[in-house]
């Protein structure tokens, strides 16, 4: 068709080719890993299971996948654990798509384009241009927020494992000096985040939450004209979003926590 309209104009829409071969090749490749994830049928009626009993082979089942190349399908063993009294695709576990229709790719696509975009919807409209799959706005959402839930649970376990440990005794020359600076912004978040808070405008709605950036770092020396240098790779960073909450038995009407 393509070539077709070339010969006939003599003008090539170079952008229009673009896309259209994009997604060629995407459907093409999508149809190649379903291929891929394809499982033959197992040859063992029973596997075992994580709780220490036998998972039975109940059948194989189909499941949709949207993955970088586009929507591809699986098919996989389905077990059924009677002393778990559960299901299970241990195919699902493996490949990292347990209780999802993404694949991995396309989770840390939608997570950048949800971390990086003002709105989740400009996130959508980003992933659907530069790669050519289309999502909802609430995929982004939903996947941006697990994922960064997922890694604030990470950040906890290390701060608590540190805790826990007992820390060596400071040694080498004492440090005069240490800087620690802070500041703040606005940050564009969706409607639901902003409800209870009033904003600086005329008509009192916000439109952003404030987050807050601190950063510790020791100074040792001066350069020539004298003025403090910061001590290489010393500065250590921190950030959250700030929530207001109301405080009881203090006489004031707000306190800031993180």
């Amino acid at each position: 068709m393509i070539f077709t309209a070339r010969r006939k104009t003599g003008a090539l829409d170079l952008e229009a080719v673009e896309m259209a071969l994009r997604a060629a090749l995407q459907q093409a490749g999508a149809s190649g890993l379903s291929q891929l994830l394809r499982q033959e049928s197992p040859a063992e009626s029973h596997v075992p299971c994580s709780c220490g009993g036998q998972a039975r082979y109940k059948g194989m089942r189909t499941k949709p996948l949207l993955t970088v190349l586009g929507r591809a399908e699986m098919r996989r063993a389905y077990y059924w654990c009677s002393r778990r009294q559960q299901g299970q695709f241990f195919t699902d576990a493996a490949l990292d798509v347990e209780n999802t229709e993404l694949s991995p790719g396309v989770r840390r696509m939608l997570t950048l384009v949800g971390s990086e975009c003002s709105s989740f919807e400009r996130g959508r409209e980003q992933r659907k241009l530069l790669a050519g799959l289309e999502v909802t706005t609430k995929a982004v959402e939903r996947i941006t927020e697990s994922i960064g839930a997922d890694i604030a649970r990470r950040e906890q376990d290390t701060i608590q494992q540190a805790l826990q440990q007992e820390l060596p005794i400071a040694v080498g020359q004492g440090i005069p000096v240490m800087y620690v600076q802070m500041d703040g912004t606005g940050v564009p978040v969706v409607s639901k985040e902003l409800e209870g808070r009033t904003g600086k405008g005329s008509n009192g709605r916000a439109h952003t939450r404030e987050v807050k950036l601190g950063c510790v770092f020791t100074q040792t020396k001066v350069d020539a004209a004298g003025w403090p240098v910061r001590d290489e790779n010393s500065t250590t960073y921190t950030g959250a979003i700030v929530f207001l909450s109301r405080c009881s038995g203090q006489g004031a009407s707000s306190c800031l926590s993180w």
